[in-house]
């Protein structure tokens, strides 16, 4: 888990790699038990300043453990006959067999490439027949469902094969966080069934969106975290953790296994790098490993082989170069490999495993959060897939929410990972990876009846389940809930594989430059000709939207820019002399539109989240201690702009990704935690691709907005926050004239107070949000004035829509989906779950709505963020709204219109499709401002 870089605390950073099983399911595990005692000695050791009250504990019965591998001689797998059993152990009574007809059905099976087109009947938790289904096979039952897909596609239901789902459950609270382990770094008898939680909210959510079976895993924050177990997500009449399982170990419950039964694997959680720093660095690591590997292999060679599967916690070529070759001098094999940020920069090196090739689990496009993930490229699916190892695409939930794991398959394919094997990187793969895949992500007869119905093809942005199935039972997407799915796709185009952009040349300077490639671009001061324009849309402030399509629809035509501003259009361009041209793209139906804008991140603010070194540094917090008197300011007020750092390579890559301008300020989120600064700073507005703060067009507005953080405590915080009570009233107090306006943060305070520049205020809670339209009535009766105040990440805007729109506030949102607290849910369910979005019920409600995210990486996905908007609202959001959720409503929130729009703004010419098409990709940004044209 990348809990170091999101704000999680890691109880015990520990040195950790995984054991693979090849033949036993036991042995390694309790081989592992006997070694743990010594390397728990070393680690102790090791750490014993500073944590000399934490002690290793061995199982009283770690002898009869260890005698018991001396039966298990057999491979881990489906008992002979698996595919032709009658019933699932998971089928519950009262659940009638279902038939889906006409169904197009990418089953999993031939690496992906299997098409079957017919029917899929499910009966007793298992899938009893698919395609051309015999009538005899159910005319004789009476109680059968019946659903017609009408042609749309069935797959089996998604595996996540890296999830904490259930061990930092939602609503995230302290006392639901059971991840990593306090009491030392070498913990092998830990389970994740003995802290899993069957009251997290995000099973559901993750269903919504196709999941239905996962991985729990123990966090990274020791060595050897402990064991990890497959789960399904419905939840049971059992009710119990137990009964989610899938295929436990059969002396789970600590009887004797029946030696006459086939084994079943046993899962084991490892990690290594940055992760474990507590316990000194990496060649201390890869020493207590292999003292520790080689005290099992003596218990190993007296007995039998592994038989564990290993996920591996492991970043960089260092440490999977450590791994495997320890895995070749103790004969061990690794299952898998997770977060693997180089692991697409050391192919051979993966392919020298003992044992086999591991299966790779990565993030499409989470990289450069620490310096251990600084390589990630979004190209290492394709990379990988070039070199025949099996790609997986993972959540990592809460990370990113599980529900949208499929959206990290669609990023894969749309960075080149062909379409089959994209699919099969949240289906097969991860099911073989944990040796499931005889009942799990393959549409095959026999195996559990889980699969998911969608409205459109997966692939495509925004494809959402229909109908959700687990053990044959109907999870989401049941007709007496009547929640209207896919309006607005119809279409044969949502029904086939989204067509996506070459990127062989920047993948091949990927691999060149070893993930870090140059990232500049060429540009051009002179006349530019853009050739096969589908459409131009421009900045308009009378236009609704701000915007203005200049043609659509009407053929393709050339656009001519000379010195950044448009010329001709269309038929206007035949006199242009072709000898004025320095320059000529060919957009192959794309389109010119405006560029986007980014907010919410630290973005230009620092380079990498983790690195301390690469950012800003602490702020002064004025309610823990005075900002020091230097300042003559007691708030410690501070600009962002005075921070920036340009070249980033997350701002670079965000510029070349459509989003021209950011508009950053010092507050710094996690998926745990808001700022712990309530006083937030002034944020800045800056073109994302310029060079230095001294260039031309390069910041546009120094101070953009004040913003402040309103919040609870957080559930992981080390402090407790001060008091919500304590923060509304020194705003209040600030906002009163309360300082000087000679200082910094009096001066400031009576600019927002006067709607001089936006109040900007980081808030989830809805009864907060209440609390502080109260405060601006407050503020502006005694005034006389206006004032301009924005929530950002807003999660529970939508139950105060109506309020916020009659009181002319303004929110942005980020899309999470987890709340911090308990309480009213904080965001709507959306489809398959609700009819509404929180984004709808804000628009109706007359709220200017933007769209930003919280962390930096996230910024160059804005264009498909804003794509979600539209559809998942059921054709209540159009495309010109979504443009402008990231374009000039933020412009509007923020008061920075003037300062983008005084000469038109940037524009961006899309090669293949338009902004929100995964056909298309960025090609150059037309700057009037700037005069210039620039080429990627």
């Amino acid at each position: 888990m990348a809990a170091e870089a999101e704000g999680l605390p890691l109880a015990a950073p520990a040195n950790t790699r995984r054991s693979t099983a090849t033949r036993n399911i036991l042995p390694v595990l309790y081989t592992l038990l006997a070694a743990a005692t010594f390397l728990a000695y070393l680690a102790v050791r090791a750490s014993e300043d500073t944590q000399p009250h934490r002690f290793q504990h061995v199982p009283l019965d770690a002898d009869v453990i260890l005698s018991r591998c001396v039966a298990l001689y057999k491979t881990p797998g489906p008992p002979t006959g698996f595919s032709a059993r009658e019933t699932s152990e998971r089928f519950e009574s009262d659940t009638k067999p279902t038939l889906v007809r006409n169904a197009t059905i990418w089953t999993g099976a031939r690496n992906g490439t299997e098409i079957v087109y017919g029917d899929v009947y499910l009966d007793k938790g298992i899938i009893k027949a698919f395609g051309d289904i015999p009538e005899t096979l159910y005319t004789e039952r009476n109680d059968v469902v019946v659903y017609d897909a009408e042609g749309a596609w069935v797959t089996p239901g998604l595996v996540d094969l890296h999830s904490h789902v259930g061990l930092l459950s939602a609503p995230l609270m302290r006392g639901t966080f059971d991840v990593n382990s306090r009491h030392g770094p070498v913990l092998p008898w830990l389970r994740s069934i003995d802290g899993f939680d069957t009251h997290d909210d995000a099973f559901l959510l993750a269903i919504a969106g196709g999941v239905t079976t996962v991985q729990v895993l123990p966090g990274s924050g020791n060595a050897i975290g402990g064991q990890a177990f497959m789960f399904k997500l419905r939840k049971t009449s059992d009710r119990s953790p137990t009964s989610m399982l899938l295929e436990p170990p059969h002396s789970l419950n600590g009887t004797e296994a029946d030696h006459d039964e086939p084994l079943r694997w046993r899962h084991m959680k490892q990690a290594c790098g940055e992760n474990l720093r507590r316990y000194g660095n990496r060649m201390d690591a890869i020493w207590s490993f292999r003292s520790a590997y080689n005290e099992a292999r003596k218990i190993r060679d007296a007995q039998d082989t592994y038989c564990a599967k290993i996920s591996n916690h492991c970043y960089e070529e260092v440490d999977l170069d450590d791994i495997v070759r320890l895995t070749n001098e103790f004969q061990f094999p690794i299952a898998s490999f997770h977060h693997a940020s180089e692991a697409w920069l050391v192919p051979e090196v993966l392919k020298r495993t003992w044992g086999g090739t591991p299966a790779i689990a990565i993030f499409a496009t989470n990289h450069r959060f620490k310096r251990e993930s600084y390589r990630g490229s979004e190209f290492a699916p394709r990379i990988l897939a070039d070199n025949d190892i099996p790609v997986v695409m993972k959540s990592d939930h809460p990370v990113l929410n599980s529900r949208y794991l499929l959206f990290e398959a669609q990023q894969a394919h749309y960075f080149g990972l062909p379409p089959n094997m994209a699919l099969s990187s949240v289906t097969a793969v991860p099911a073989t990876a944990a040796g499931m895949s005889h009942r799990v992500g393959i549409l095959q007869k026999g195996a559990d009846a889980d699969i998911v119905l969608w409205d459109s093809h997966p692939l495509q942005l925004g494809a959402t389940p229909r109908k959700v199935w687990i053990d044959g039972i109907l999870q989401v997407g049941s007709d007496e809930d009547a929640v209207v799915i896919g309006k607005g796709k119809g279409g044969s185009a949502f029904q086939r594989v989204p067509s996506v952009p070459n990127w062989d040349k920047e993948r091949e300077e990927a691999v060149k430059w070893e993930g870090l490639p140059p990232l500049g671009t060429v540009k051009h001061s002179g006349c530019v000709r853009f050739r096969n324009v589908g459409e131009v849309v421009v900045r308009d402030p009378e236009a609704e939207e701000g915007l203005r399509s200049l043609f659509v629809g009407e053929g393709l035509g050339d656009v001519v820019f000379d010195e950044g501003r448009l010329v001709c259009v269309r038929t206007d361009c035949v006199n242009v002399d072709g000898s004025d041209v320095v320059a000529e793209l060919d957009l192959r139906g794309g389109s010119i539109a405006p560029g986007l804008m980014s907010f919410g991140s630290p973005i230009g603010i620092e380079e990498i989240a983790g690195e301390p070194s690469t950012g800003d540094g602490l702020l002064y917090d004025p309610f823990l201690s005075d900002a020091p008197g230097i300042l003559d300011d007691k708030g410690g007020m501070v600009r962002a702009a005075d921070a920036l750092q340009f070249g980033t390579r997350n701002a670079l890559l965000t510029h070349r990704s459509g989003v021209t301008y950011a508009a950053s300020s010092l507050a710094k989120s996690s998926t745990f935690a808001r700022s712990p600064y309530t006083l937030a700073g002034l944020s800045v507005t800056f073109r994302t691709g310029s060079a230095h703060a001294l260039e031309s067009g390069a910041i546009l507005k120094d101070i953009t907005a004040l913003h402040v953080v309103v919040s609870r405590t957080a559930p992981f915080s080390a402090e407790s926050r001060v008091s919500v009570s304590t923060q509304i009233a020194a705003l209040r107090r600030l906002l009163l004239d309360g300082e000087p306006d000679h200082t910094e943060i009096g001066y400031w305070f009576q600019k927002v107070a006067q709607g001089g520049i936006p109040l900007v205020i980081d808030v989830a809670s809805a009864d907060i949000m209440a609390t502080l339209l109260r405060l601006k009535d407050e503020i502006e009766e005694a005034r006389g004035s206006n004032m301009r105040m924005v929530f950002f990440h807003a999660t529970e805007a939508h139950l105060i829509a109506e309020d916020i729109g009659t009181k002319r506030g303004g929110h942005t949102g980020t899309g999470e989906t987890l709340s911090a607290h308990m309480g009213r849910p904080q965001d709507l369910g959306r489809p398959p779950l609700t009819n509404d979005t929180a984004l709808v019920a804000l628009v109706d409600a007359g709220v200017t709505v933007g769209v930003g995210v919280r962390d930096a990486w996230q910024a160059p996905n804005t264009r498909f963020d804003a794509a979600w908007t539209v559809l998942e609202s059921n054709g209540r959001i159009t495309k010109e709204q979504a443009q402008a959720f990231v374009s000039t409503n933020l412009e509007k929130l923020l008061c920075v219109g003037e300062w983008i729009g005084q000469d038109g703004g940037d524009l961006v010419a899309y090669q293949g499709g338009g902004t929100f098409d995964l056909s298309s990709k960025p090609v150059a940004v037309i700057s009037p401002g700037r005069a210039l044209v620039e080429v990627f």
